[in-house]
């Protein structure tokens, strides 16, 4: 019994040892064949196409011109002659306003005056004589005077009476009702000229020196998608703003149908410069990392050591590295690692780029790839230096 004792006290460390491991090798076998899985990911090849550089802002859509039109005079709104979405000219009358009063001081002014007038053709004809004297004379023809001014005012008053529109335009706004009593300066119409439309952006000090009045803008609203929209630089501001760095950049459009409006709100393109045959990618392909621009380029799977050769018999046997056409073969095809632990035919490699001309979709590569090499759009962030990737099918 003590010899048995003996012996299992010598088999069981061993056993254990064993069991240990194997737990080891288990765990490094599944460690290996995690970082060999290939990631699915998308790509697209590096290839010339026409590329157009430009500046894209937002901007509110407002009026060239507007008027608030307020009353000049006071008194009872007799009559509306327009409404809101009618277009007027400049001098159009708008409304009346209740003019009696208006009227009937014009009647007493003009009736003094009357007076006036034939007592200074009197009053002259006496001067001439010697019958008057020179202040007499003169004291009659000041009162006149200043009864035709005051004749002049009583009919500017009742001039007051028809509202008249000082811009021409569009009614966007009707703040009276008729019969509702109207006090001097109250606001009556809002007239909006929309021949042309403005846009003014605020565009950053660096764009400056690509900027220029008449340069073509492209702009789309929201109201209306699928529509696109030409107009020009009109002016640009020659001050940049300290606090923000921006300077003003006023944008016009002329619509002929009427569908924009004052107050839409609409992204706008300037079209800077061309390139017809510019090596480019998606945009969805950059990687902005530290201040640096990259992309994860695929390449073919370096060789890897065998079995073999890590078991330390003298031998270094490395695996032959797949045929380009095989391994992109077996890429497109869904091919994973074998059961042998074979390594992936592709991994991703990181590449600074630079950069030039850009557009919405497409940005024009300078320096870091040629043409062909195939960038990965979607599965980006799986993805790290050296990662084994499967590239799926059907992606250019």
């Amino acid at each position: 019994m003590i010899a048995m004792f003996r012996t299992c006290r010598g088999v069981l460390p061993a056993c254990l040892a064993v069991m240990l491991a194997a737990c080891g090798a288990s765990e490094d076998k599944a460690r290996e064949a995690a970082t060999t899985a290939a990631v699915p990911v998308e790509a697209v090849a590096a290839a010339p196409r026409a590329i157009r550089a430009s500046y894209t802002g937002t901007a509110t859509l407002e009026a060239d011109s507007e008027a608030l039109v307020a009353a000049k005079t006071s008194g009872a709104l007799m009559q509306l002659m327009v409404e809101e979405g009618d277009t007027v000219r400049a001098g159009q009358v708008l409304a009346r306003i209740d003019d009696e009063s208006a009227r009937l001081n014009l009647a007493k002014a003009e009736a003094t005056l009357r007076k006036l007038e034939n007592d200074h053709r009197r009053s002259s004809e006496m001067f001439a004589r010697k019958l008057l004297s020179v202040e007499q004379n003169d004291r009659i023809r000041y009162d006149l005077e200043t009864q035709r001014a005051t004749w002049e005012l009583a009919r500017l008053e009742l001039s007051y009476t028809r509202v008249v529109a000082p811009i021409g335009g569009v009614i966007s706004r009707r703040l009276v009702k008729v019969g509702a009593f109207i006090k001097l300066n109250d606001a009556l119409f809002r007239i909006d000229n929309f021949d042309p439309l403005l846009a003014v952006l605020n565009v950053p000090e660096r764009e400056l020196a690509t900027l220029g009045v008449g340069q073509e803008v492209a702009m789309r609203v929201d109201s209306l998608a699928t529509e696109r929209f030409g107009g020009r630089i009109a002016r640009i501001s020659p001050v940049v703003d300290p606090a923000t760095g921006t300077f003003r950049v006023t944008c016009e459009f002329r619509d002929k149908d009427g569908r924009l409006k004052s107050g839409m709100f609409g992204r706008l393109e300037v079209a800077t410069a061309q390139r017809e045959h510019a090596l480019a990618i998606p945009r969805a392909a950059l990687v902005e990392e530290d201040g640096e621009t990259a992309v994860y380029a695929i390449v073919a799977a370096p060789a890897k050591e065998t079995d073999a050769a890590k078991a330390g018999d003298g031998t270094k046997v490395a695996s032959a590295v797949q045929p380009v056409a095989d391994a992109e073969q077996a890429s497109t095809s869904g091919a994973t690692p074998d059961a042998a632990g074979a390594a992936p035919s592709w991994v991703v490699q990181r590449r600074l780029v630079k950069l030039g001309y850009g557009d919405a979709g497409y940005v024009e590569i300078l320096e870091g790839l040629v043409e062909g090499d195939r960038v990965v759009t979607v599965g980006r962030a799986a993805v790290r230096d050296g990662t084994p990737v499967q590239v799926l099918e059907g992606v250019p």
